[in-house]
């Protein structure tokens, strides 16, 4: 089943759909890049780990891959607890929890060079602590170098990564580096009411860039995915939508049947 948005589904920034989403749609878009840029480039996939927790606490772990019944069949049985001793309160404490970021590099296949790096924004780039903090100084160390930089934010939570000028207030946006161009940039800044736009990845020469069209990745990718299976439309988003948008999505997923009149 396709996605009921028309770019940007706002119940995939569910914070227990979001890994699994950014992590598939890491994997779309370089098997999408590799057969476009080859042979003059090639496209990997790192990661980045860091310990999370340190400013806050963390009580619960995210699995590598889970099966997971639909809600209609899950349920959850109680086991009684041991009773303790007068006066003694168990507790939790929270436990370190390693956080893995993938993101995307083009490489140059005549030296291995890193010609442009690619990201899609998480939570945790986004919201301060940890997380923020560095990936804002990888940031900086890839914008003082000859190398380009394409961010895509598909997330309406947390403030906007640091940038001067309009397009900070959209709900989505996707910014576009040149190393050449410094310290201009492009932005492309977009609603939840529009398509995803499509958007150009620069290469090693200057006007040498592919077209990307995310769009039809990202629906194709929901698709196959199954995430109508895990999403109730009859709910709000995380975070809810406000305004005009918010009664633009309940009339949109009445017209698609989705939500109860």
């Amino acid at each position: 089943m396709p996605t009921p948005f028309p770019g940007m589904d706002p119940y995939l920034e569910r914070s227990d759909l979001w890994m699994d989403f950014h992590n598939r749609l890491i994997v779309v878009l370089a098997d999408d890049l590799a057969p476009r840029l080859r042979p003059r480039y090639y496209v990997s996939i790192e990661e980045r780990t860091y310990l999370a927790g340190l400013t806050g606490l963390t009580f619960a772990s995210r699995p590598d891959v889970s099966v997971v019944a639909s809600p209609q069949t899950a349920y959850r049985t109680t086991t009684p607890t041991k009773p303790v001793a007068p006066g003694i309160v168990t507790v939790e404490l929270p436990e370190p929890d390693f956080v893995t970021e993938t993101y995307l590099e083009v490489r140059a296949g005549d030296g291995d060079r890193v010609v442009t790096v690619l990201e899609i924004l998480s939570p945790a780039n986004k919201l301060p602590g940890e997380g923020r903090a560095r990936y804002e100084h990888k940031r900086m160390k890839v914008l003082s170098v000859r190398t380009h930089l394409v961010e895509i934010d598909l997330l309406r939570a947390g403030p906007p990564m640091t940038m001067r000028g309009d397009g900070r207030q959209s709900h989505y946006r996707i910014l576009i580096s040149r190393s050449f161009d410094r310290p201009r940039a492009d932005l492309l800044p977009f609603d939840v009411q529009q398509p995803i736009p499509d958007f150009p990845l620069p290469l090693q020469r200057r006007g040498e860039e592919l077209t990307v069209a995310l769009n039809p990745l990202v629906h194709a990718l929901y698709d196959r995915a199954g995430y109508d299976l895990r999403i109730d439309y009859r709910r709000d988003p995380e975070p809810p939508l406000t305004g005009e948008d918010a009664a633009w999505a309940v009339a949109l997923l009445r017209e698609k049947g989705l939500r109860d009149a």
